[in-house]
């Protein structure tokens, strides 16, 4: 029987979509050295982390970002008339403690962290953008980017990121970012590169994925 492909057009994501993006976002953060050292108990990494992207999805993206997602990834993105509405509430802490365990501290000092470096324009941020390894190759992860840089573009606004793994860094800056600067997390805590990217005029041929 032939397998019916996986399209990897964008799509809007909804509450319903919620399990499937956190497992897909589980297993695009597998090898992450941010993600691996949240959570670094390897027999319950993947469950761990599914409940900790479907909690951010259905606590705070899903209400104050722009979710999209195909049948292999996910993103969310926070426009900047969102960015202070999507802080986590008290509940939300309380979720994302309650997943996280004895690493919720450290947690709560990467984000402190990584909020103190970013920029104070107005701008677009991604703040998740993962492909599950077994599509990746296959422009899951391209066609999102893509789609969130759009809108950016159409409102004339620069996109802003963290990267948490070196080797993405190159496919980034395929797509016009330019690390910006680094944060090292407290506690030991590995590195988080910080990457902005200019609007481009409208017209502007979008960036093919390699």
């Amino acid at each position: 029987m032939t397998r019916m492909s996986i399209t990897n057009t964008p799509e809007p994501a909804t509450i319903d979509d919620a399990a499937p993006i956190g497992r897909n976002l589980a297993r695009a953060f597998g090898d992450d050295p941010m993600m691996r050292w949240f959570f670094p108990d390897e027999a319950t990494r993947e469950a761990g982390m599914a409940r900790y992207f479907s909690t951010l999805f259905l606590r705070q993206y899903a209400l104050h970002g722009v979710c999209e997602h195909t049948g292999s990834a996910a993103a969310y993105w926070v426009p900047p008339g969102a960015q202070d509405k999507a802080v986590p509430d008290a509940e939300t802490v309380r979720e994302l403690s309650e997943i996280l365990g004895d690493r919720a501290a450290l947690f709560r000092q990467a984000a402190e962290a990584a909020a103190g470096h970013g920029p104070q324009e107005p701008h677009w941020y991604l703040a998740v953008l993962g492909a599950d390894p077994a599509a990746q190759g296959r422009g899951h992860g391209a066609a999102l980017l893509r789609s969130g840089l759009a809108k950016a573009d159409a409102d004339g606004l620069a996109t802003y990121l963290e990267s948490s793994k070196a080797s993405n860094l190159p496919f980034y800056e395929h797509f016009g970012f330019e690390v910006v600067g680094e944060v090292e997390l407290p506690g030991g805590g590995p590195t988080l590169w910080a990457m902005r990217r200019a609007p481009r005029p409208a017209g502007t041929a979008p960036a093919t994925a390699r």
